[in-house]
């Protein structure tokens, strides 16, 4: 789950936590006001685990920033805590283009950047398999992050590619060399292994669901996971941590 921060690749949950704290205070701080922001959202939102963690923030801050991103471009924003961080890690300099079917989340995320006085994010409010296709940015972005309905996920890298066609200078979506990090891509690991091994298993269609949540996610997720490592212009790695970021670079 995104709240525990990672999977337990530890002997206990205790030794887990323990973990996950130590390599907070050893990672670069995030700014208090979207630490503050993440805590009230925990404390006070039904559906806060669709939030980042704090933990997964400082590493996409350390990323954005070794990579020498300026322009990222989210697809789902939920109530804006991940694009509070990617505007930090951009810089006032730097753009941010987040996108959110929900209204009710993209109002509240407008207005959690206006109380934080960020004005480097712009969000676009309406369904993402619609929203992205129509996106025509005066630059290529150079990092997108996933992190929306997992069926919409193959749809949004097929449109990602065709709109960044090899060779273009310009009118494209993602830039020659740029990220695409997809959040979510090992689904609690039943991606991997949704078996009776995984604890996981038992209760996942028992739950109450999330409008985001679709009976296919996980077929749609292994399509995507395919997808990425077939083609031929994506160079592919994924890190089976927090609930598994797929990063892949387009060779172009």
């Amino acid at each position: 789950m995104k709240s525990a921060n990672t999977n337990a690749l530890y002997s206990n949950d205790n030794v887990t936590k323990s973990v996950i704290a130590y390599a907070g205070n050893h990672s670069e701080e995030l700014p208090k006001h979207i630490t503050d922001y993440h805590a009230n959202i925990v404390a006070n939102h039904p559906r806060m685990e669709y939030m980042i963690s704090n933990l997964q923030g400082q590493f996409q801050t350390f990323f954005t920033r070794t990579i020498g991103a300026r322009r990222v471009l989210e697809i789902g924003a939920f109530v804006g805590y991940s694009a509070m961080v990617w505007a930090n890690a951009v810089g006032k300099d730097g753009r941010v283009t987040t996108l959110e079917y929900v209204a009710e989340y993209a109002d509240a995320a407008r207005k959690a950047f206006k109380d934080c006085g960020i004005e480097n994010v712009e969000v676009v409010q309406g369904d993402a398999l619609e929203t992205l296709a129509k996106l025509s940015p005066d630059e290529p972005y150079d990092l997108i992050f996933i992190d929306a309905q997992k069926t919409g996920y193959p749809s949004y890298l097929r449109t990602i590619l065709d709109k960044s066609p090899p060779g273009a200078a310009s009118g494209r979506l993602l830039r020659k060399g740029g990220v695409i990090l997809a959040d979510n891509v090992l689904r609690r690991g039943l991606v991997a292994n949704d078996s009776t091994d995984n604890p996981w298993a038992a209760g996942v269609k028992e739950r109450q669901r999330s409008e985001y949540e679709k009976d296919n996610d996980l077929e749609a997720l292994r399509e995507f996971n395919d997808l990425v490592i077939k083609s031929e212009r994506l160079d592919a790695f994924l890190l089976p941590l927090f609930d598994g970021i797929g990063m892949s670079t387009l060779r172009d």
